[in-house]
């Protein structure tokens, strides 16, 4: 039997499977269910399976003739903590969680897949697939490297993939270089003087000092980075006091933090903390910068993003092919295993019209599965050959 005709004569059952999986998301670190199904699967086609990093990850090894070549495909198990309201049929059974990103339809890809390469076992050399939890919380990727991921499976190249509608359906995206954003989350405390508000020159105005830390914050971008590198400061809470008449001592800025560049991330930090301080001391206040956490940009190996390309073009038509996707502020913690081991890439499938991912009314695309099958499947056969 072909790859194709191997796919062809699968697709629904690893659709469903999809869907089952969809029925019951579990959010970062919580996949026990999934990670059952994922590690059971693995062991029935003879992987050597690994379990316990990042709480619920799975590692299945495979190993076929005497190549020294290792190489490492990666699926997110996870769900997330919002109400779905696509109205499928397989819509999650639980409330308050469900697979808004895709998540199901990347595990079930990899599966497909490694089905494929474990009953052909047409390539030499060892392959890992590594099914991580956590995506969401932007460091389940990072957990599973504390847990020794590449001490314990070390790897020659690493790759993995994310659906994205609003692209042509099974197109593929690839782009050499910074692909994805860095994301920080921080916490600014404003520590004034409570009082009265009809007193107020007895007090010092914490919500006031705040709102000038915000008008501030929003010239590091336009007066400290340059216009030829992107990056976002995005203040999206503001919290201080419940009441009219009184003015509060405390006020909390909680911001999002995006840069494509790392000298970049790091110089517009730093700024944060330097006006923010500077700014509330202006006032008789005080500020207390906290880095909550934060992942780094995904950057993409120019080789592997090549080696990637020529395995599209082998498989699709030119015309579903982009090699110079552009660059997306959104984040992704495989960038934390990428900054352990650049050799690797990153890429989108696109997915067709329909709801953004992080939306209620979304839902993977089941026919990705095929074509995105099939590149993972051809991908290692040709890296491992």
């Amino acid at each position: 039997m072909s790859l194709q005709e191997f796919i062809d004569d699968n697709a629904a059952r690893y659709a469903e499977l999809r869907r089952d999986i969809h029925r019951h998301p579990e959010v970062g670190l919580e996949e026990v269910r999934t990670s059952d199904i994922v590690a059971s699967l693995l062991e029935s086609w003879g992987y050597q399976v690994t379990r316990g990093m990042a709480k619920t990850g799975v590692v299945g090894t495979l190993r076929a003739g005497d190549g020294g070549k290792v190489l490492g495909l990666r699926a997110d198990m996870d769900a997330l903590p919002m109400q779905e309201n696509s109205g499928k049929g397989w819509q999650s059974s639980v409330t308050g969680k469900f697979h808004g990103c895709g998540h199901d339809g990347h595990t079930a890809t990899l599966l497909f897949a490694a089905e494929w390469l474990a009953k052909t076992r047409n390539f030499n050399g060892t392959l890992h697939v590594i099914f991580q939890p956590g995506e969401e919380l932007l460091y389940g990727g990072k957990l599973m490297l504390e847990d020794g991921l590449f001490a314990q499976f070390p790897c020659d190249a690493i790759f993995a993939l994310h659906n994205m509608p609003g692209l042509p359906l099974g197109s593929f995206h690839f782009r050499k270089g910074a692909m994805l954003s860095s994301s920080d989350t921080l916490e600014i405390t404003i520590k004034g003087v409570g009082g009265h508000g009809a007193i107020p020159e007895k007090a010092i105005d914490s919500v006031v000092v705040a709102c000038y830390v915000v008008t501030a914050l929003q010239t590091i971008v336009s007066r400290n980075v340059t216009p030829f590198q992107p990056a976002v400061v995005t203040v999206g809470s503001i919290q201080s006091g419940s009441v009219a008449n009184i003015i509060n001592d405390t006020a909390t800025l909680k911001l999002s933090v995006r840069t494509l560049d790392p000298q970049v991330r790091n110089d517009v930090l730093t700024r944060i903390g330097e006006i923010a301080v500077s700014q509330a001391k202006s006032f008789g206040a005080k500020a207390d910068v906290r880095h909550i956490h934060g992942s780094p940009a995904l950057i993409n190996d120019a080789e592997m993003t090549d080696f990637a390309i020529a395995v599209a073009r082998e498989l699709f038509d030119e015309s579903l092919i982009n090699t110079d996707a552009s660059p997306v502020m959104a984040s992704e913690d495989f960038a934390f295993m990428l900054e352990a081991n650049p050799k690797g890439a990153y890429f989108f499938v696109g997915a067709g019209e329909g709801c953004s991912v992080h939306n209620p009314g979304y839902d993977f695309n089941d026919d990705i599965i095929k074509p995105a099958a099939a590149f993972w499947a051809t991908l290692a056969e040709r890296f491992l050959k």
